[in-house]
């Protein structure tokens, strides 16, 4: 919070008490757009209401309380938590194509489809270009932990399906990393958790108790269309394009960023890397991927490959690691 205090102030013209745990300048945006959202039936949490005081009194640790934790996750009228990001159409200008294109017909009826629901598309008053996009409340991929190979090989299942069907209809993520690839906690948590603090009860009442993914098995959402592109197909003609360099940096692609390259392997490398990093060097017994994800990291993607990685590229006709 005391970071936040300090950021250059984007609404100067709106007073804030300066105490610990008070509101910090980028909390300021969600203050002056309050009354619009609550128009649009959209509900944020109490610290940003008009007639928020704090819940702590002078001498507490202000740390352990709900109300001093800056969230921007909102809710419904019908009491849904969604999680909110704003975006604008000069930084991220294919973001609402790629989405819409995704979420609807045919691909929105697709069983491999695994595009975070677009729940709502809200433009910002008076403010050109600026928009809210409206999504379910979601968790990291990993938390609550993975269990068995079991609940591993269904993830790997969903997440390649779901970037095969992107790049069958000439789609590329181009940041298919771990914190864009989420889960889906429906029937996992039979008390809700806090959209900031997920190992804590909503209510702020202790800690969680999930089932697991055996138990209630889940599905997983790629979220952040920030720098995906729709690639228009040309017979014969592999798409290339700049680099733009996600969360993970060590693309082999991305090394010279003055060099266009094909973007549709670098998805392949990104879940090949997660793989790498977050299965096989995280959890034991998970040797047996290595064949595969050294496929798909291989510096050379024009390089022969074998069984699934090889159907992509003969399918799509993009030169994939697939």
């Amino acid at each position: 919070m005391a970071e936040s205090l300090i950021d250059e102030d984007p609404f100067p013209d709106i007073p804030f008490p300066n105490f610990p745990g008070g509101l910090g300048n980028r909390e300021k945006w969600w203050v002056k757009h309050r009354d619009w959202l609550q128009e649009s039936e959209y509900t944020l949490r109490r610290r940003y209401q008009a007639d928020w005081t704090p819940s702590w009194k002078p001498g507490d640790l202000w740390l352990k309380f709900e109300d001093a934790i800056d969230s921007y996750h909102g809710r419904t009228a019908d009491g849904l938590h969604v999680a909110m990001k704003q975006i604008s159409d000069g930084a991220t200008p294919h973001e609402v194509e790629v989405y819409q294109r995704m979420t609807s017909e045919p691909l929105s009826s697709d069983p491999r489809n695994r595009t975070a629901p677009l729940l709502d598309i809200l433009q910002v008053p008076d403010e050109p270009g600026e928009r809210l996009l409206v999504m379910p409340l979601l968790r990291p991929l990993d938390n609550p932990e993975f269990e068995t190979f079991g609940e591993a090989i269904s993830f790997f299942t969903q997440i390649f399906k779901a970037i095969q069907l992107m790049h069958e209809h000439h789609i590329a993520h181009r940041d298919c990393t771990y914190q864009n690839i989420m889960l889906d906690p429906s029937g996992m948590f039979p008390v809700p958790f806090h959209p900031q603090e997920i190992n804590c009860r909503r209510d702020w009442k202790g800690k969680l108790r999930p089932s697991t993914r055996t138990q209630r098995p889940t599905r997983y959402f790629l979220i952040d269309f920030g720098i995906s592109r729709v690639y228009l197909p040309k017979e014969g003609v592999i798409p290339l394009d700049f680099p733009t360099r996600g969360g993970d940096k060590t693309v082999p692609e991305h090394d010279n960023e003055s060099e266009r390259c094909d973007p549709f392997p670098v998805d392949v490398y990104y879940l090949g890397n997660l793989i790498r990093e977050r299965f096989i060097g995280k959890y034991h017994g998970f040797e047996f991927l290595y064949p595969l994800v050294t496929d798909m990291v291989a510096v050379d993607p024009l390089s022969p490959k074998s069984g699934l990685l090889h159907q992509e590229r003969q399918s799509s006709g993009h030169c994939a690691r697939f």
